[in-house]
């Protein structure tokens, strides 16, 4: 009988240029290239500026993992939730609802008086309609 040796870490990714994958090279080798061009056309302020920004998201698109899963699927997964339609199912009666009772006490203030509130019984936006129509 014949015994092969089997591939233990096929989930893992070559290594292309030095220590980084095709695509860490590429996530940080664009905000780099960009850096240079920066350093030739912008004042020396908005290169370092944008130097640190453009290289810290390409730092966090090449190495940061959250929950086992690189930050650019967690991007794009969130876009297209954001995006995307959604389904909503509600079935009535599955659940039953639990509440607890609470009962408002108000607080014990003393001096101040509490605002009476009238309440009118026919409306006043119908009238002004009719003032408004008859203006004219």
């Amino acid at each position: 009988m014949l015994r092969f040796q089997v591939p233990q870490f096929i989930e893992r990714e070559a290594r292309v240029v030095g220590p980084f994958t095709f695509k860490q090279f590429i996530y940080l080798g664009v905000p780099t290239a960009g850096a240079f061009f920066l350093y030739f056309i912008a004042p020396f302020f908005v290169f370092i500026f944008s130097t640190v920004v453009f290289l810290s998201v390409g730092f966090l698109f090449a190495f940061v993992n959250v929950g086992g899963r690189s930050f650019p699927t967690i991007l794009m997964n969130f876009l297209h939730f954001s995006v995307g339609p959604k389904t909503y199912i509600w079935k009535k009666g599955e659940t039953p609802l639990i509440t607890s009772q609470a009962a408002y006490e108000e607080p014990a203030q003393e001096g101040i008086q509490k605002p009476k509130v009238k309440l009118i019984k026919a409306s006043k936006i119908k009238t002004l309609a009719t003032h408004v129509e008859t203006d004219k």
